[in-house]
């Protein structure tokens, strides 16, 4: 399904931050009864996490959300690409020198990774991790062409090998560098829906950047609402353009807007293609919808483009909304009677 949309005119205002918009349409619920809502919001995973919850008791809603944010932060210690004391900067440190003995989280992780890199014919690769380090988005650091070029020949994620038994992983080639930041924070949002349910939460939603799932059934048995901010280079961080209807299933959003700069006239953002080492601009964003939060998919998908990247959701059974760089909206025909596109 493809959707022409103007979009100077099919926007609503939402004066909130950019988490908050997508937890918007859930705080106005109806009457829960004897549930009531607990949220906290803080900085976990080196990004903006919320977790909203039902809980017919303060000290236990308490507790488990505490219990959830400690096992974030111990996620974010092992796979922080930026911090010299986590796992994963130990295998890039020893890339093309022996394998390295990793946990099961920072090994499944990677697992995954490798799985999605697969179905995207490497649109995603974790790989990328030394062209990621040239470019610098807070100074407006552009790399020169050669340099791009000289790095690209380190990514490539089958030069990832993992071997479950021994608990380890190795990369072949000296100097390759792998950043999980395109892929940590689904797989966090899984682990926290465990968390809370393991603490007897029934139902709420988490919120780990762009990647929201919701979990359980809302005591008005409505679907989970969920908006998908507008894709504006402009710095704005209260708009949505469409709201996504979702039962059992998580959303992750990608989108150039995240972290961006403008040099010399031309816009750069952090959504690099693993084939060039440079942004792609097909897209403005890209949300895909799955049972298990589908981070990763949105990047690949987002390096692919609109057309080829529908061919593949498609394939893989996933429902997704893309947003090209023309404004034109495809929905995928699974998701498109749960999408509601702001006016």
């Amino acid at each position: 399904m493809k959707i022409r949309v103007n979009m100077n005119k099919h926007l609503r205002q939402v004066c909130l931050t950019g988490i908050a918009v997508l937890l918007l349409l859930f705080a106005g619920s109806c009457d829960t009864g004897k549930l009531k809502i607990y949220r906290e919001t803080r900085a976990s995973l080196y990004t903006v996490v919320t977790i909203t919850i039902y809980s017919d008791s303060k000290h236990k809603a308490e507790a488990a959300i505490n219990n959830t944010f400690k096992e974030l932060d111990r996620l974010g210690a092992l796979l922080n690409f930026y911090s010299e004391d986590s796992e994963v900067s130990m295998i890039n440190r020893y890339s093309g020198i022996k394998p390295v003995k990793v946990s099961k989280d920072t090994l499944d992780v990677i697992g995954r990774s490798l799985d999605i890199s697969k179905n995207t014919d490497g649109a995603f690769d974790v790989t990328i991790g030394a062209v990621v380090k040239l470019w610098d988005f807070e100074k407006h650091v552009v790399p020169d062409e050669k340099t791009i070029k000289d790095k690209l020949k380190l990514v490539n994620y089958r030069n990832i090998l993992i071997d479950r038994i021994k608990s380890t992983v190795f990369l072949k080639k000296k100097g390759m560098q792998i950043d999980l930041g395109g892929i940590e924070k689904g797989y966090a949002a899984d682990r926290a829906v465990e968390l809370l349910q393991g603490n007897g939460i029934t139902a709420g939603i988490i919120a780990v950047g762009g990647e929201v799932k919701p979990f359980g059934t809302k005591p008005d048995g409505q679907p989970w609402r969920v908006g998908i901010r507008n894709p504006h280079f402009t710095g704005k961080e209260d708009e949505i353009y469409a709201i996504v209807n979702l039962n059992d299933k998580a959303i992750s959003t990608s989108g150039g807007y995240e972290k961006f700069f403008v040099k010399d006239g031309k816009l750069y953002h952090h959504i690099l293609n693993p084939a060039t080492g440079y942004p792609v601009h097909e897209c403005q964003s890209v949300s895909i919808i799955a049972k298990n939060a589908p981070d990763g998919y949105p990047t690949g998908i987002f390096v692919l483009g609109p057309q080829k990247g529908m061919e593949v959701l498609t394939k893989l059974g996933l429902d997704g909304v893309i947003m090209d760089k023309q404004g034109e909206v495809y929905i995928t025909k699974g998701i498109k009677d749960k999408v509601d596109l702001v006016k």
